[in-house]
């Protein structure tokens, strides 16, 4: 049976799947219940500095991105860091780590950028026995309006020069969180590295309107008639959170940093799919607030039969192995060539491959043959984009199929051999002229 125990940065836990910084995570009555549900670790809501505490709206803090039957795509949120006070959050996270000394505790914190503030709350976050600390350089809202935040974590040199204060000034591991507003992310992430942090996470929420209530034309969600941009998770986000995590994966000056893999992680495939870009963990939010802590049960049970069907023992047996296959697009193999292949038994003949291919793209698949109503390829139209597999309804109706020999549409004959961009006839750089 496969072991998903996890050891990230010294930190152990008895699986992957932390909660995220969030509402989730905000007193010890939700990470107690969380532990018990068989979560491996939490991140504590961000702590601020000691004072009066944040004051959060006292309406609608949440948006939403549904999908046709009402599933949940995406999740907008203008709520701030924790509004309870600094002393209390201490006092819980260390009586719960006391109680649960095999689970991860790692504590966010956010704080103005001065040396001497997170030299003063690293002091106490100490105290409490906690095993890290996230540095929440991510959050779009709010927060960054008062010059913290998504305002540090886009300025690299701001980032690198904490990260640098907390390794001075803590014996903790020191995990940067990035925010995905940013052009590029490796430079956030090589400011991390070169500041001595331990470990990146990403990404924080993107920075977002998720709609506009056209009776009253306000921004959702809305508070007394306005609206405010805010932070948007969930599964919509995994996209854009898998590239990140690669980019960083793969570059040389950031390649094999300890990386904890945030955003859409809604299922144990989604778990899987970060840890082979790399990941040490995944950390979860949205899929808590939708279906509850006891989720965890069923990522757990489906990572650990994934593992058992391929032969993993641990996740390090399969961590990263996807980096080495993600390349730019130049380096594609431009002699590969797919066909698309209707399974006639298990099409339905509902006809959307046909309307997406022959009003969208490249008029490929019949819906007449004989007279009688009867979806086929093509092949001397298909270029093997496989818009069709993407819109059919039906699991594997419709699959792609590599072809050899000579190319129906083009006439020409296939070249076995790989070639890409960099070196195709077609490339003006490659041609013995393009020097001149």
């Amino acid at each position: 049976m496969a072991n998903l125990a996890t050891n990230f940065l010294g930190i152990k836990s008895p699986n992957p799947f932390w909660l995220a910084s969030a509402p989730p995570t905000d007193k010890a009555y939700n990470v107690e219940r969380a532990f018990k549900a068989g979560w491996g670790g939490v991140v504590w809501k961000t702590l601020g500095e000691e004072g009066p505490p944040v004051v959060n709206v006292n309406g609608p803090r949440y948006g939403a991105i549904w999908g046709p039957d009402r599933r949940l795509l995406g999740l907008n949120n203008i709520e701030l860091i924790t509004d309870r006070d600094l002393e209390t959050n201490l006092r819980e996270i260390k009586e719960v780590k006391r109680k649960w000394p095999n689970r991860a505790m790692i504590v966010s914190l956010m704080v103005p950028c001065e040396e001497e503030s997170w030299k003063k709350i690293l002091k106490r976050v100490e105290e409490t026995e906690a095993d890290g600390i996230e540095l929440n350089f991510g959050c779009p809202h709010g927060m960054s309006e008062r010059g913290m935040g998504a305002a540090v974590g886009q300025v690299p040199e701001y980032i690198e020069m904490v990260a640098r204060w907390c390794k001075q000034h803590s014996r903790m591991p020191t995990i940067v969180k990035l925010t995905p507003n940013i052009t590029d992310i490796r430079y956030p992430a090589r400011a991390a590295k070169a500041g001595g942090a331990d470990a990146v996470s990403l990404i924080n929420t993107i920075s977002s309107i998720v709609s506009v209530d056209l009776d009253d034309f306000s921004p959702q969600p809305s508070i007394d008639g306005k609206g405010s941009h805010g932070g948007y998770c969930g599964p919509a986000v995994k996209p854009i959170a898998l590239n990140m995590v690669a980019e960083i994966a793969r570059d040389a000056e950031t390649r094999g940093m300890p990386i904890s893999g945030i955003g859409g992680v809604n299922t144990w495939r989604d778990a899987a799919e970060y840890i082979a870009l790399g990941c040490g963990n995944v950390q979860v939010c949205t899929a808590a607030m939708t279906y509850g802590f006891r989720i965890v049960e069923e990522m757990i049970e489906g990572l650990s039969n994934y593992m058992d069907e391929k032969g993993f023992e641990t996740i390090e047996d399969f961590r990263g192995m996807a980096v080495p296959n993600v390349t730019d697009w130049q380096y594609l193999n431009l002699n590969y060539v797919t066909k698309a292949r209707i399974d006639q038994d298990l099409c339905i003949s509902c006809g959307r491959c046909h309307i997406a291919c022959e009003d969208t793209s490249h008029q490929a698949i019949t819906n007449m043959v004989d007279g009688v109503r009867r979806f086929e390829v093509i092949d001397e139209e298909c270029v093997g984009c496989n818009l069709c597999v993407n819109v059919c309804p039906v699991d594997n109706c419709i699959t792609m199929e590599r072809i050899e020999g000579t190319d129906p549409r083009t006439k020409q004959p296939i070249n076995p051999n790989y070639e890409n961009w960099t070196t195709h006839p077609n490339n003006p750089s490659s041609l013995p002229d393009a020097a001149e």
